[in-house]
């Protein structure tokens, strides 16, 4: 086979979630535009040890990931001027193990030209701790990868500047009273901090909370 006869090979994560459907459909436009592109749809069903997975428990995943698809495909079509078999060639597969390395290395296997996968737009905290699959294809995958994410993204958090009459109080209590009136009742009782002299011991103490 030609590099003009291979078909054009798209691979997609999806996770059941909003986003991947956003990222399932970004996978079928561009299939679309292609008449002999052959899209991939992975799903991790298990992640951790993949011995761990019995062949029921596969194949149900199988089953379940496959009414999946063939619904959006059907949403698809009717939201599209497609005609009925333009997406007729929609593979999917069920892997067992971490998401990033599983996507990355079934486009592999197949000589992808693209990997298409969503983002939540996490960020900070969240983000290390969840982790992000999507940081993971683009690390690991030997093709390009396009990142679909919802249009509007979580905002962070905006941290207030400190109350003037807080600060106000701390300066004419010298440190004593934190809060000012109205911010006492909300913080409770302040916080005070207390240290032994260091100077007459022979070790450094740590500093001692108290409420």
């Amino acid at each position: 086979m030609t590099k003009a006869q291979k078909p054009q090979i798209i691979v997609v994560g999806v996770d059941f979630s909003s986003t991947s459907e956003l990222a399932l459909d970004r996978a079928f436009d561009l299939a679309a535009e292609r008449p002999q592109a052959v899209v991939h749809v992975v799903h991790i069903a298990l992640v951790g040890n993949p011995d761990s997975a019995t062949d029921g428990a596969r194949t149900e995943a199988g089953k379940e990931l496959r009414r999946y698809v063939d619904d959006r495909v059907a949403r698809y079509a009717q939201t599209s001027e497609l005609p009925a078999d333009a997406l007729a060639r929609v593979v999917v597969h069920v892997r067992c193990a971490s998401p990033a390395e599983e996507i990355a290395q079934i486009a592999a296997d197949l000589q992808a030209d693209l990997v298409v996968v969503g983002t939540h737009g996490r960020r900070g905290l969240a983000r290390l701790l969840i982790g992000s699959v999507a940081e993971g294809v683009v690390r690991l995958a030997p093709c390009p990868v396009l990142i679909v994410r919802p249009t509007a993204i979580p905002k962070a958090p905006k941290i207030e500047p400190p109350c003037p009459r807080c600060v106000e109080t701390r300066v004419a209590t010298a440190g004593k009273e934190y809060w000012c009136e109205q911010h006492r009742e909300h913080h409770g009782q302040r916080h005070t901090y207390h240290q032994d002299d260091r100077g007459s011991r022979e070790v450094n103490l740590p500093l001692v909370f108290h409420r």
